[in-house]
């Protein structure tokens, strides 16, 4: 049943010319709308309600709540590395140090980064998309991908992907992108123009 929800949702998007597959990752979007920082969070709050009951039926424990967490943007923003769509960056409480990490620091075991996103299009297409999460594991509990855990959520709540579970290959990936940062515990941080600023 999960499977066709995720081939309704994805499929006729496809044949409208929308989406762009990669093949070493997941679909894309090709043509995101330009928003204003308004219009990204009018979009957000329209959809935020039913994108958190989605991704709630996943039963991850990981994530729930996640909306009550700290957010390190001001509005949502194009993520090139995320399909092109419009993401927000939360962090659990364990992950507080996420927004000030600095080269060779690290965050604690437990902390938690989830990106939600929704998908925007120039045709003024307004959908969920998929929930991004990272777990940090106890030092030693994955080498091969420094010790963190990466999960694909989609919108319905079916798991795309759990580097620690079913559909590995499907998110390994994940972390050959965020290599590129490992001088900062393989995390990236929120576009400068999106950054809450500090009183």
């Amino acid at each position: 049943m999960k499977t066709i929800a995720f081939a309704v949702l994805f499929v006729p998007l496809s044949a409208t010319g929308a989406f762009a597959e990669d093949p070493d990752a997941h679909l894309a979007i090709e043509n995101p709308a330009e928003l204003s920082k308004d219009e990204a969070n009018a979009h957000y709050r329209a959809l935020s309600k039913r994108m958190a009951r989605g991704y709630a039926t996943s039963q991850l424990d990981l994530i729930l709540n996640y909306q009550s967490w700290p957010l390190f943007n001001d509005a949502p923003y194009i993520s090139a590395t995320h399909g092109q769509r419009f993401v927000n960056s939360y962090a659990n409480r364990m992950a507080l140090n996420y927004g000030t990490l600095q080269p060779g620091e690290v965050l604690p075991m437990g902390s938690v980064l989830a990106k939600d996103s929704m998908t925007v299009t120039d045709e003024g297409k307004i959908y969920p998309g998929a929930m991004f999460v990272m777990e940090k594991l106890a030092q030693g509990a994955n080498p091969e991908t420094a010790d963190w855990r990466y999960i694909m959520v989609l919108p319905d709540g079916s798991l795309f992907g759990d580097t620690l579970g079913d559909r590995a290959g499907a998110v390994a990936y994940c972390h050959d992108c965020h290599v590129q940062v490992a001088d900062r515990d393989y995390t990236f941080y929120v576009p400068e123009d999106y950054q809450i600023k500090g009183d």
